[in-house]
């Protein structure tokens, strides 16, 4: 039989363990506690350097104020405008290379992407005349683009993340390389080396240098503009899945002093680790890729991107619809023109 001091043994060795569990317990969760807020502190500072916000978030209408309070609601649907920026020496701006506006709603956990093609004629309202959507840029920079394609789509658009070339190829490298499934095989010029890379069909691993040329070619392309529109979708979905990885993010404010030369956005530090949250909750939901339809055409010598009228409101009804009720009150919220004045040459 046990005696009464073997029983006071065991309790002691049971309170023992207990407290020591106890113990392990608390320096483990201080532990995190501690990381955490020195990684959300070490973040803002890093994304600080990038933020640069837009016209109407500085001098914001009550209206605009009131959209912005709606956005940043929980599970509230919000679209990002993702800009590469083709820089060119002495020009102030450069001009808009690639153009993907993603809606996101987290309520439907339905992600959509449209690209639009650098060539597009486009009514640009803060040059009141018509041009290349990626002229507008080139203009006015960041501000005259969105304002260009809030009046084309309809929509509002909450943020943007803008990068140049090398930008791309440090966001790419950062993340430690992509994996794209390559639908033919082509040869394409790399950047800086200049040397000629073989991208076979199927699948590959490209760096940051790589990944560039695989989603600026476009004359080798049996779709043109559509086929690079798609291998630009495919790069950017792997960059945003591994961005937004566990692993990645402990390492996010090295990621973002990396690329804090050349990338910019008007994401504050406030709305970072929510949007990183939202996205890691949807992201394996299937992706909706929309497609812009027109024809190429030249107009006094130059070439260029004639959207497709009906093509054009079919895009805006499947954006406007994944934003929800947000979308549904767009059309009211943004000035509209006729799909004619935006779209058609004069």
């Amino acid at each position: 039989m046990t005696t009464s001091r073997q029983k006071k043994r065991k309790t002691k060795t049971r309170r023992k363990l207990l407290y020591t569990i106890l113990i392990i317990s608390m320096v483990l969760f201080s532990g995190v506690i501690v990381f955490a807020t020195n990684l959300s502190l070490q973040t803002k500072n890093a994304i600080n350097k990038i933020y640069e916000p837009l016209e109407k978030d500085t001098n914001p209408t009550e209206e605009a104020e009131n959209k912005i309070e709606s956005a940043k609601a929980e599970d509230s649907a919000f679209t990002i405008l993702l800009a590469g920026i083709e820089n060119e020496e002495k020009a102030k701006y450069g001009r808009a290379d690639v153009l993907i506006l993603a809606t996101i709603n987290p309520k439907t956990e339905k992600i959509s992407l449209v690209s639009i093609p650098r060539d597009s004629r486009v009514y640009v309202p803060d040059l009141g005349y018509q041009t290349k959507i990626n002229h507008s840029y080139a203009f006015g920079g960041i501000n005259y683009t969105i304002n260009t394609l809030e009046e084309i789509l309809d929509i509002p658009i909450d943020y943007y993340v803008s990068t140049d070339f090398q930008g791309f190829e440090d966001i790419v490298d950062t993340v430690g390389g992509v994996d794209v499934d390559v639908p033919f095989t082509f040869s394409a010029q790399l950047t800086g080396s200049l040397k000629w890379k073989k991208y076979t069909e199927g699948p590959m691993f490209l760096n940051g240098n790589e990944a560039l040329a695989y989603v600026r070619m476009r004359k080798k392309d049996p779709q043109g503009d559509a086929g690079r529109n798609i291998r630009q979708k495919q790069v950017i979905q792997e960059i945003i899945n591994k961005a937004t990885s566990i692993s990645n993010i402990a390492n996010i404010d090295d990621m973002i002093k990396d690329v804090g030369n050349n990338v910019k956005t008007n994401i504050p530090s406030s709305d970072y680790f929510g949007l990183i949250k939202t996205y890691q909750n949807i992201k394996s939901s299937p992706i909706e890729q929309l497609q812009l339809e027109g024809v190429d055409t030249m107009i006094r010598g130059t070439s260029y991107f004639l959207i497709d009228e009906e093509s054009l409101e079919e895009v805006k009804k499947q954006l406007q619809l994944n934003l929800d009720d947000f979308g549904q009150n767009a059309q009211s919220e943004i000035k509209s023109k006729t799909v004619s004045d935006l779209t058609i040459g004069q």
